[in-house]
Formats: structure tokens, sequence, C-alpha cells
């Protein structure tokens, strides 16, 4: 929708159609979207299964209880709270008000700073008003919706996606970014947490292979023919970006919790039951910690190395030698770790109020851990990638 608004005549872009009218448009197209793709494929996945599938309508009240919860929602359930967002739709949801932004931007450039933010405030608005509107309507006896925290998790996820967005199509954000080290340092925080998250990934993906027999033995016993394990596989693929935080709490030290009574560090190994969910067929299968888990003690400190050379490259010459670069890398080894802990804190949740109320890895001690070690090896690397390039 917003691509096609683009490319409406100059005369529309000068004001016949009002800025704000627009952008509280995109704001809802990027729900009904997002609602209506994450819908039909759960249908979809459901026709698999003709006998025991949920209907359509299950699917769509599925979907939106999905939506909810990717925005930091709460479900109250028999067993108590649910508070897990899957991340991956988080990301995409994010990545929707984002572009929404900008493409109202665009109408109109340049936009002045008054502009901006009304285009941020309506974009972030109206998706609050939808999705509380949405909350209610999905609020039944079996699953109560928590809106004061579904409300306060929308309204900060859009309010930040949608500011991002506008605020890197406007140019706002490269005028401040343009004082100091600043874009240098933000750079390298963004590399080093991509860095670490795609090696959790791996690690993830290896723990999963090594144990794929039980990984197929547990989605086969859920039963749902092909339904169960297209459901599952979907499912898996959701809180996969949960999943990697989960074991950035273990390469940073601390570990992660699957429920109170199943611990997984490299001081040791507790197991206890957990749900069954074939995605966890990748937690050791004994007491034992894993070589794998030994191994991914080494992340944050390449996370930290990936940010520093990405510091020390993009370092100016107004912006100082190598003593000033590695200052600059130890602030953002410690925005790394900021990072990370709060990247664990949204992927972590509760399934719950009994045993399964605390899932992920502690948030502070995660991030401070980060922080630690990657800031020292990003300090190095910093100051070592200036020197080379001063020559």
């Amino acid at each position: 929708m917003v691509s096609l608004l683009a490319r409406l005549p100059g005369r529309t872009r000068a004001g016949a159609l009002p800025l704000v009218g627009l952008a509280g448009a995109a704001s809802v197209a990027v729900s009904a979207v997002g609602l209506a793709g994450l819908a039909l494929a759960l249908v979809v996945v459901q026709t698999l299964d003709p006998v025991g599938g949920r209907s359509v309508g299950d699917s769509v009240v599925l979907a939106g209880r999905l939506w909810l919860l990717a925005q930091g929602g709460e479900l109250r359930i028999a067993s108590g709270p649910l508070v897990l967002a899957p991340l991956l739709l988080t990301l995409g949801l994010c990545w929707g008000l984002a572009q929404a932004g900008r493409g109202i931007v665009r109408l109109r450039t340049p936009v002045a700073r008054a502009d901006a933010i009304r285009i941020s405030g309506v974009v972030a608005g109206v998706h609050v008003l939808v999705t509380v509107l949405l909350a209610l309507l999905l609020d039944a006896p079996e699953a109560r919706v928590g809106l004061l925290r579904t409300t306060v998790g929308a309204a900060v996820l859009a309010t930040v996606a949608g500011c991002w967005g506008v605020g890197r199509e406007s140019g706002l954000f490269d005028d401040a970014l343009d004082r100091g080290p600043a874009r240098a340092v933000l750079r390298g925080v963004l590399a080093g947490l991509l860095t670490a998250l795609g090696l959790c990934t791996a690690v993830v993906a290896v723990a999963v292979v090594a144990d794929a027999r039980g990984y197929a033995a547990l989605s086969g016993s859920l039963g749902g023919a092909g339904a169960g394990a297209v459901g599952l596989a979907g499912l898996a693929l959701l809180l996969l970006p949960n999943a990697a935080a989960a074991v950035l709490g273990l390469a940073a030290g601390p570990g992660f919790h699957v429920g109170s009574g199943t611990l997984v560090s490299v001081h040791g190994v507790t197991l206890d039951a957990v749900p069954a969910l074939p995605l966890l067929a990748a937690l050791p299968d004994t007491q034992a910690v894993p070589l794998i888990a030994f191994v991914s003690q080494v992340i944050p400190v390449l996370a930290g190395l990936v940010a520093g050379m990405t510091v020390g490259r993009w370092f100016g010459d107004a912006d100082g030698g190598s003593l000033t670069a590695g200052l600059a890398g130890i602030g953002t080894g410690v925005l790394l770790g900021v990072a990370g802990g709060v990247l664990v804190w949204l992927a972590g949740g509760s399934l719950g109020d009994g045993a399964m109320a605390q899932v992920g890895a502690p948030p502070l001690a995660t991030g401070v851990a980060i922080a630690l070690q990657s800031g020292i090896a990003a300090a190095v690397a910093a100051a070592v990638s200036r020197w080379r390039a001063l020559g």
C-alpha cells in the first residue's frame, strides 16, 4: 500500500492527501496484511489434517493471539499467565511499521522535524488503537487478554519502529549521528549483535541436528499427521530467535532456564520435565555439559572483535586515533551488553505460573557478562583496526 502511495502524482505529494491520514492508513495496512498472512498460513496448515485440524475461525483466533503475544502481550490461561513473544513475528511487525513510516516520508521530501514527529506519532497511535480493539475482540473466558501489558507493549514497539523508519528516511538520524564517532559505535554494536545471534543460531542448529532422531520422535508422538509436523516446524521457526537468545545467555555464562527445574549452563545441567516442543530436543539428554556449550563461550569475544573492527574501520579523520578508537570500542562493548540483555529479556517469559514460570536467560547477568567480555575484545580490535588504517 505504501509503495503505491509513493507513486502518486506530484500534486498529491504536495498536500492534497494529508500525511496524517496516509500514516494512519499505512499503520492499519501493516496490521491487516500481517494478520491476514498469519491466519492464511494457519488455515493452510490445518487443511493438511481435515479430520483433527482446527476450523477456519479457530485458526483466525490463534493468529490474532500470536499477533498480540508478538507485541509483548499477555494471555491469562488456566495454567497462569502466558507471556512469550515469538520474536520472528515481532521482527516482521517492526519491519512493517518501519517501512510504513519510511513510505509516508517519501511522499513529501524533505520532511520538517514537526512533520516527522507527527507521522511517527500517528503510525504508533493508530497501531496501538488497532491492537487494543483486537485484544478486546479476542478476549475470552479461556484466554483472557492482559490489556495493560498488551497496550504498553504495542505502544513501545510501534513507537520504536515508527521513529526508526521515519528518522532514517527523513535524514534526522543521519544529522544526529554525524557528530563524533556515534555512527561508528552504533554500526559496531549492530555488527556485533548480528554476529552473536548468527553464531547462537548455528549452535541451536547443531544441537537440533545432533539429536535429529529425538526431534522426529517427539514430533511424531504429538500426532496431527502432516498438519502437526508442519505446524510444529512453523512454531519452531517463529521461536528460533528466542532459542538463539537463550544460547546467548549460555555463551555469556549465566545459562538459561526452561522452567524452574531445567537449567543449562557450562557450570552444570539440571533437567526436569519440559513442554513437548520438538525444538526443545536441542536440550542435553543427560546432566553432562555438552561440548557445544563450552565451544559457545567464544561467542561474546568474537562478537566484540567484530564490533571493534567495525568501529575502527568507520572512524573518520576527525574522530581521533587508536587510543580514541579503543575507548570507543569499550563503549561499543558496553552497549553490546545492553543490547544483549534487552534481547534476552524480550526473548524470555513465562508459560503459566507453575513450573514453567521462568523461561529464558537472566537479562541482567547476561548483559553484564557480555559487556565485560565484548568490551575488552572490542577495545583491542578497534585500536588495532584504527592503527592499521592510519598506517
